[in-house]
């Protein structure tokens, strides 16, 4: 919510316009997805069950400190792989064109605590729906931080910068705690809530699975390499963690990345749904490696766009989205990995202090960010 709307310049039909333009773009990759498409995912998929299968092989020796290294290292891309460009998006039906039962969004359960439905319902239905608007988008702060000046400061937000880190390094259990709302829903009322009850439940069976796979049976198939085995596990899903996070924050939190008011959504239009996509997201710039490894979220802006499109083909159609941002003058937020890390950490650090200058607010603004 900057002071200057960057998108003031835009008339309702301009917006409506580019909503038509953005339209087409999508109506042609999916007229032209296909088998090459399918190949791509399935050769995906394949790649990652070697990898983690040879890498969880070494690590049965991993009392030696060569087969630690090369192990380690092997299942913590495993892990990112599973987690970013295969799990992330076939939840969001990227592959459902294909009909194939075994790469499906209502059959596929990931490497990742937070059971695969109910991280559909907060990410699918609640975060692209309501991509950056305070109060409704719980992946903006994650619940846990100030995410706008506008927001009312509390002592409280001084930590932000360590809840953040916290939150980085054990990441998939953070998703699943909001997931969960458990901010809301821990209220004693809420917590005899049937339904709150059957998904809690859901959530610990998901961790108990995970931890046993990772924890127990794979250190125990060790023998002596027991603890180092155990060791491995723990940094691989530490090394997934944090960059899984990091790539997420550099989507949304980079400075000149917009977030929005509640009130402004109601009536959306389609043409101002893409807008607020396009205002709300930012990209990272690197080489097709960097793409592949953040699960093609270096594309997050065609990703917000186009949630359903394959993976493989953002970066094409990054190409044609930003030559639209050229069009409507409007900033198309980009930069390599390092810069983008940066610009989010320090606006995570900025927004844990108080305004220097008092904000003017109406009365409206005012409750709706105390709200928030």
């Amino acid at each position: 919510m900057t002071a200057i709307d960057p998108t003031a310049h835009l008339t309702a039909e301009q917006i409506e316009e580019l909503g038509r333009e953005l339209d087409a773009i999508r109506d042609e990759v999916i007229a032209d997805r296909g088998e090459k498409d399918a190949a791509y995912i399935r050769k995906v998929i394949s790649a990652q069950r070697k990898l983690e299968l040879v890498s969880r092989g070494v690590l049965l020796f991993s009392i030696f400190p060569p087969a630690w290294i090369i192990g380690t290292a092997g299942l913590s891309v495993a892990k990112i792989m599973d987690n970013m460009e295969i799990g992330h998006n076939i939840l969001h039906g990227q592959w459902d064109w294909m009909r194939d039962p075994k790469i499906h969004s209502t059959t596929w359960e990931w490497d990742h605590v937070s059971p695969a439905d109910q991280w559909k319902h907060s990410h699918n239905e609640l975060h692209h729906t309501y991509t950056n608007v305070i109060g409704k988008d719980n992946d903006l702060g994650y619940g846990i931080m100030r995410v706008d000046e506008d927001q009312k400061w509390h002592p409280f937000h001084l930590g932000q910068p360590l809840w953040n880190f916290l939150n980085a390094c054990f990441f998939e259990y953070g998703i699943a705690a909001y997931d969960l709302e458990l901010g809301k829903n821990l209220h004693k009322r809420r917590r005899k809530n049937p339904e709150f009850r059957a998904r809690a439940k859901a959530v610990g069976r998901k961790i108990r699975k995970q931890v046993l796979k990772d924890y127990v049976i794979h250190p125990l198939l060790s023998g002596p390499s027991f603890l180092p085995t155990l060791a491995a596990t723990f940094t691989a899903n530490l090394v997934r963690n944090i960059w899984t996070h990091s790539v997420i924050m550099c989507g949304h939190f980079p400075e000149g990345v917009q977030v929005f008011e509640r009130r402004s959504i109601k009536g959306e239009t389609r043409g101002q749904w893409y807008l607020r996509q396009m205002m709300g997201s930012a990209n990272i710039s690197g080489s097709r490696a960097m793409h592949f490894m953040t699960g093609n979220l270096s594309h997050q802006i065609e990703h917000h766009l186009f949630p359903d499109l394959p993976s493989n083909r953002y970066a094409e159609v990054a190409v044609k989205v930003r030559a639209l941002f050229e069009k409507y003058e409007l900033e198309y937020v980009t930069g390599p990995l390092p810069k983008q890390v940066f610009s989010a950490w320090h606006k995570v650090f900025r927004l844990s202090l108080p305004n220097r200058k008092p904000k003017v607010k109406t009365p409206d603004r005012e409750k709706e960010l105390v709200a928030a």
